[in-house]
């Protein structure tokens, strides 16, 4: 059997920093903007996809410390335009809807190394990714199939790693919360002539909480805990002022309770992953930049599941500990920047992957599959116009027989020194992943070997600006989005052939459009205001209603203060999530949305002005509500028949932390 999967360019390509949402107020005295000193052609690309009109937004290391979140779905949790929700605490499996996707339409990297699970396309990484290895967060919008390939139809998240320094600093954070956690983490990085370091490691661990809003007695481990440790590492070296060499290592331990409602004794996955990349960077002039990079991703699982018979007995092993289901991936590729003559500039890549997989738990056998893609982009220069810029590129993609050609155009228009008009248009794809090819185990959907590929158009319309304010300044972005999908990959459960579902090309165009609309405003130095809107219509053709868990609207707030004369600041954040809806087996269909959280984080420096020690207190859901994050399911009760439940979102939890900068 073999999986066909499809590797990009730019999967190594790390984001460029932009605004949270002024990614083009290009202000350096604005305290939200990040300039990238950094040389590389990778690192300063993604800044160049935001002058081309591709839509970028940052979470930043100041906001994820003064949220206080532990793993890096918590800490996207602010993105305007994303929906993301972990299924049950840190750590855990997450829903993820950006502009109307679903979960398995988002690409994720970690310093442009891609992560995500290709033996299952809606399970996301979140479980191994702890915030405080997070130097910041990138976000790109819309589809970027043209540089990331599959899985990349509706955007990218890029981890970006601590980075590099020429002066010695760091910082060791411990916390403890109400729930039984306990964090320690800590980073230091420096130079040492031409030598440059970082290293880092983090510690979680927490007893849990009940995860299902029901669970039957004969589910005798009712909380999820998780336990999880990691160290990275970064070397940097310049041979010459042109020439550099990158190196970077990272590995994590994880052992994450996987419960269910109802009979379960013991079940567990022990996570054990690696990823090392080498990157050689050539800068010798503005006609000729290229790099070079290599990565290596290995991610292992050894599962264990125990259940409780009904009616009572002993316990009874469905799978003992130790049982394997994991993939590795590694590969290389090359871009080179050419800029020949004036007004054009081009950008050329080939890319390389190799992956292979195996899961004995759900039954799928081993799969492998070698990848070849290769990319052209053309771009307008500043020396044709200042304020229009273009850019149009295709990627041809050739995987064990299959071939898949994508094409991408976008621009930038700043009308004035404070408004801008902006647009990327073009083809992605999705290509089905192993469980929906290839899935044999008769507990679940069937695999269905000809599944086509999914494939959508993509367009994204922006108008933004920006206005001064007495002591700041406001920023503002409206945003409209559609995807037109053809082939959507879905399970069915109405072929009598396959009682317990398969997998099929849903018949006709499932169609998303929506809207976005974003404010950002700092107030008098100290004070910051930002808020978010985002409608999405997502259905099938000739369908009435919205696809199952895709939320109709969400909105996001947050304010805080932050005086620099001062050595406090506190924040608080409101997100609401509107109308969302399940189908579980044997019920109705249920709508889990129509809610509200609230959070709220306050911090001390004792030491004034010098701002080393840190004192930190967050509330996580400080009214108490309890709310569903993955939708209803359906299982069998212990006294006969279905019972309904929901998984749960985090309870009210108090989190106090302390950190000492060096």
């Amino acid at each position: 059997m073999r999986f066909i999967i499809t590797s990009r360019l730019a999967m190594s390509v790390a984001i460029a920093a932009c605004t949270v949402t002024a990614a083009h107020a290009e202000d350096p005295e604005d305290e939200n903007t990040i300039v990238v000193t950094g040389r590389s052609l990778e690192e300063t690309l993604p800044q160049e996809l935001a002058r081309y009109g591709s839509d970028i937004e940052t979470v930043t290391e100041k906001q994820v410390r003064d949220r206080g979140v532990v793993d890096v779905a918590s800490a996207l949790d602010s993105v305007p335009g994303l929906y993301i929700k972990p299924g049950s605490g840190p750590f855990s499996y997450v829903d993820v809807s950006l502009q109307g996707s679903r979960t398995q339409d988002v690409l994720w990297t970690v310093d442009g190394i891609r992560i995500n699970n290709r033996l299952y396309g809606g399970t996301s990484p979140n479980d191994t990714l702890p915030a405080s290895m997070i130097e910041r967060i990138e976000v790109l919008k819309g589809g970027e199939s043209l540089f990331y390939g599959t899985q990349a139809a509706a955007g990218v998240i890029n981890v970006v790693t601590r980075s590099f320094t020429d002066d010695f600093n760091g910082q060791v954070n411990g916390s403890v919360d109400s729930r039984g956690g306990t964090n320690l983490d800590g980073y230091a990085r420096g130079s040492i002539g031409d030598h440059r370091f970082v290293v880092y490691a983090s510690r979680n661990d927490a007893e849990g909480y009940r995860p299902y809003s029901v669970m039957q007695p004969s589910a005798t481990d009712q909380k999820r805990g998780y336990r999880l440790w990691s160290v990275g590492g970064k070397y940097q070296f310049d041979f010459t002022s042109d020439l550099r060499l990158n190196l970077q290592y990272q590995h994590t331990q994880a052992k994450l309770d996987n419960l269910s409602p109802t009979r379960v004794n013991t079940s567990r996955n022990d996570r054990n992953e690696e990823i090392a990349s080498v990157r050689l960077d050539y800068t010798g002039s503005d006609t000729v930049q290229f790099f070079l990079k290599g990565y290596f991703h290995d991610w292992k699982t050894a599962y264990v599941q125990i259940l409780n018979p009904i009616p009572a007995g002993p316990p009874i092993t469905v799978y003992p500990e130790g049982t394997f289901w994991g993939y590795q991936d590694y590969g290389g590729s090359a871009v080179v920047k050419l800029h020949p003559h004036r007004g054009l500039e081009y950008l050329i890549g080939y890319d390389f992957q190799n992956f292979n997989g195996r899961d004995d738990v759900l039954l799928i056998g081993k799969i492998t599959e070698q990848v070849h893609a290769g990319i052209f982009q053309v771009r307008t220069t500043d020396e044709l116009s200042k304020r229009a810029r273009l850019t149009a590129g295709v990627r041809y993609n050739e995987t064990g027989g299959a071939k898949k050609t994508v094409w991408n155009v976008s621009g930038r228009f700043d009308l004035t020194d404070s408004l801008y008009l902006e647009g990327i248009g073009g083809t992605s794809f999705v290509l089905p992943d192993a469980s929906s090819l290839y899935g044999i185990d008769p507990c679940c959907e069937i695999g269905n070997p000809k599944l086509k590929p999914e494939q959508s158009l993509n367009l994204n319309l922006t108008a933004g600006g920006a206005f001064t304010l007495a002591g700041g300044a406001l920023n503002w972005k409206a945003t409209y989005f559609q995807r037109t999908i053809t082939d959507l990959i879905d399970a069915t459960y109405d072929d009598p052939a396959f009682p317990n579902g398969t997998y099929i090309n849903v018949k006709g165009k499932v169609k998303v459009r929506g809207a976005e609309f974003q404010i950002d405003a700092t107030v008098a130095q100290d004070w910051h205001v930002a808020a978010s809107y985002t409608y999405t219509r997502a259905r099938n053709e000739g369908a009435t209603r919205q696809r199952d868990r895709t939320p109709e609207q969400f909105a996001k707030g947050s304010v805080s203060y932050a005086p620099e004369s001062l050595p406090f600041g506190a924040n608080v954040s409101v997100n609401w999530v509107g109308d969302t809806y399940s189908s579980p087996s044997g019920f109705p269909r249920q709508n889990y949305g129509n809610y509200a959280i609230v959070d709220f984080g306050a911090h001390l420096y004792v030491d004034g002005s010098a701002r080393r020690n840190r004192f930190g207190i967050n509330v996580e859901n400080v009214t108490g509500r309890e709310y569903a994050t993955r939708g209803f399911g359906s299982a069998p009760a212990d006294a006969g028949g279905r019972f309904l439940y929901f998984t749960r979102g985090v309870p009210r939890t108090l989190r106090v932390s302390y950190g000492l900068s060096f």
